[in-house]
């Protein structure tokens, strides 16, 4: 069985974003990971592979430190690299990577494609979905639970309130949900043995594109950072004055009574 997965390097959730002068996110510093939900496809692809026998293949397109975290997927048990890194690149938008991940997809073969349903660092969960479309594949979204069989996935989702279960023909994009498994941890085996495995780099002229056709259609003019929250502040006494003193407060500070 031949497997793709589509990855994304993002900021560490547990880290403290800060802005530069210009507004944009301070990348110095700053630890990356491969984007969690991206980790969830990465663990199904292998537990397929260990199942169905076959190959699995990552993918992604971004700034050259992204090998780190393909070395990462590699080490984890994925058998082959493919990065996407050009100078052009930089400020590309859902649609430019959605674009240039298809055209690296159409040059492979594969019975199955595999994506976290959004990332964590912009949360907007079109890159895969955006290529399914450009492939014609059918797609099933924050998926909890996936099995193969006879040339079909049969996928469990979230939806509102409740859980679906679908059926679609194989290739497909399923794209992963927290609870769909638990992500192993690279061997130092594992670790040495990415360093041997195929890692293939390639242009945007390699790939047949240029910088004209992975303008972006949309652009982040400026991030800011929440307001920071108030201190807390405790009302002493017992608890009749208490409230009394909390019910003054809501009505005459807060003014939210």
């Amino acid at each position: 069985m031949r497997i793709a997965v589509l990855m994304k390097q993002t900021f560490d959730t547990a880290a403290i974003i800060s802005l530069d002068a210009s507004g944009q996110i301070e990348r110095q510093g700053v630890n990356l990971i491969i984007n969690p939900y991206d980790e969830f496809a990465v663990e199904e692809a292998l537990r397929l592979k260990e199942k169905h026998g076959g190959e699995v293949t990552v993918i992604s397109a971004g700034a050259p430190e992204t090998q780190d975290a393909m070395l990462q997927a590699l080490a984890m048990g994925a058998d082959k690299a493919i990065l996407v890194t050009d100078d052009n690149m930089a400020g590309s938008d859902e649609y430019a990577a959605a674009l240039v991940l298809s055209k690296v997809l159409g040059g492979l073969e594969f019975d199955l494609l595999l994506a976290g349903w959004r990332a964590v660092d912009d949360g907007s969960a079109q890159v895969a979905v955006r290529v399914a479309e450009l492939l014609g594949l059918p797609q099933v979204n924050v998926v909890t639970r996936l099995t193969i069989e006879d040339a079909k996935a049969v996928a469990t989702r979230d939806i509102e309130g409740g859980s679906e279960v679908v059926e679609v023909p194989l290739p497909a994009l399923i794209t992963a949900q927290k609870g769909l498994n638990e992500p192993r941890y690279p061997t130092m085996r594992g670790i040495m043995q990415a360093k041997k495995k195929p890692f293939q780099k390639l242009s945007l002229s390699e790939l047949g594109l240029d910088a004209a056709q992975i303008a972006p259609k949309v652009k982040a003019i400026s991030y800011f950072l929440p307001a920071p929250r108030a201190a807390c502040k405790l009302v002493p006494g017992e608890a009749p004055e208490a409230a009394r003193e909390l019910c003054r407060i809501l009505r005459e500070t807060a003014k939210i009574i």
